[in-house]
């Protein structure tokens, strides 16, 4: 059984924590059970759906001195390996059904558009957006599925792998130069020229409408996950790029449970850290320079302002960690004896688990966040090997092996 490793983080308790401020109306206009069950009604009838596993981790949650362990693994989603595929489909969807339905005149439901006549329509219409890989794929794969033409941007260090799996989909790639934030700028510039459709997960003034229908997406995969649990769990850790994700699983415990909901810890990588600088100053800041990390999902310098909506108020607590911790948690999880069953989890996966880790390693962490042989864990592991030459070479095996070795571990 290999050993934990000592990881380390950097956590910043939030200070505008409201424990005793109800949900309110502004943000279930954000995101809210209504927005929920159209989310619900129209992804569970597409090909392929199913809920994916929440992989209980007992013998893990043992050796790190807590109660239980849950891990929602979302590397099987819809084939795309990652809960992206919740998000920007839906969004790709709710915008056609907008644009044809104005087209049409009259109101269209994102089911309506197999239509042959509504289909036609779409193919009319090109969505886009800037994506540092999974986002992206779930754009191509939506527009593929809805029939309408798509344009991803990926910024410089994006990997070939990432690029190819959102090319196999039709959409046609553009790199460009800089960090993903200058990618963003480019997908909004060429989009207003072109009369392109932006499908973004980043909302700013005057763009709101598209990233609240991804992250209400996302809130299906919460919902799954606290109906498969078998007790309420004490804290959440989750991963953050520019919130959107870390906010739908926030909101969705804050709503039903108020101020009984659990300890929420946000989690980001040292090097994209625009919420924890945000939380530290009290407003939405921005961090610029190449944001350089291994975490390329998280790999964001502006926070989405409908997430900090809800996590300015809302998260517990702000951390960060380095690629390293990231790293060793990839192959922890991978190895036999490392977790209860080999998973593989992606770069972007681990970060809630090994902030979690490092809090337990760190006393001053752990009583900030009330960790201890009572709490119940729960992790969103939002991606499997989407880059699988990435991730064997930072695991030192393949995700099929390890897959396989789950397989006979089972």
């Amino acid at each position: 059984m290999p050993p934990l490793p000592s990881l380390s983080l950097d956590c910043f308790p939030n200070p505008a924590l409201r424990r005793d401020l109800p949900y309110g109306a502004a943000r279930s206009a954000i995101l809210g059970e209504a927005a929920l069950a159209a989310a619900r009604a129209e992804i569970t009838r597409w090909p392929g759906y199913q809920p994916t596993p929440l992989v209980a981790l007992p013998a893990l949650a043992a050796r790190l001195g807590v109660a239980a362990i849950h891990y929602k693994d979302e590397g099987s989603r819809f084939g795309l390996g990652s809960f992206k595929a919740l998000g920007g489909a839906y969004a790709v969807a709710r915008l056609l059904a907008r644009e044809v339905g104005r087209r049409a005149g009259r109101e269209i439901a994102p089911a309506d558009l197999a239509e042959p006549a509504l289909r036609a329509l779409c193919a009319d219409l090109t969505v886009t957006c800037a994506t540092d890989g999974n986002h992206g794929r779930s754009v191509a794969w939506g527009a593929r599925m809805f029939g309408c033409r798509c344009v991803i941007y990926i910024h410089a260090t994006v990997s070939d792998g990432r690029r190819d799996a959102i090319a196999a989909y039709g959409a046609e790639v553009v790199r460009t130069a800089g960090n993903y934030d200058e990618a963003v700028q480019q997908a909004d510039r060429d989009a207003r020229a072109q009369g392109w459709h932006v499908i973004s997960d980043t909302s700013y003034p005057g763009y709101m409408d598209v990233p609240r229908d991804v992250m209400q997406g996302y809130q299906l995969m919460v919902e799954e996950a606290a109906r498969a649990l078998p007790e309420a769990p004490t804290h959440v850790f989750v991963q953050a790029g520019v919130g959107g994700f870390a906010a739908a699983v926030c909101g969705y415990f804050w709503e039903r449970a108020g101020g009984a909901r659990p300890v929420f810890v946000v989690v980001e990588p040292e090097r994209a850290d625009c919420l924890y600088q945000s939380a530290r100053a009290g407003r939405p800041v921005a961090v610029g320079g190449e944001l350089d990390t291994l975490m390329a999902g998280l790999a964001c310098g502006e926070v989405s302002l409908l997430a900090w909506e809800v996590l300015a108020q809302g998260a517990d607590a702000f951390c960060r960690i380095g690629d390293d911790a990231a790293v060793a948690v990839m192959r922890l999880l991978a190895r036999p004896g490392g977790a209860d069953t080999p998973i593989v989890a992606g770069e972007s996966a681990v970060a809630g688990l090994a902030a979690a880790i490092a809090a337990m390693q760190d006393e001053q962490a752990r009583a900030a966040l009330g960790l201890g042989p009572h709490s119940r864990l729960l992790f969103i592991g939002s991606e499997g090997d989407t880059d699988p030459a990435c991730y064997a070479e930072l695991v030192g095996q393949s995700g099929a092996a390890v897959r396989a070795a789950a397989r006979g571990a089972a």
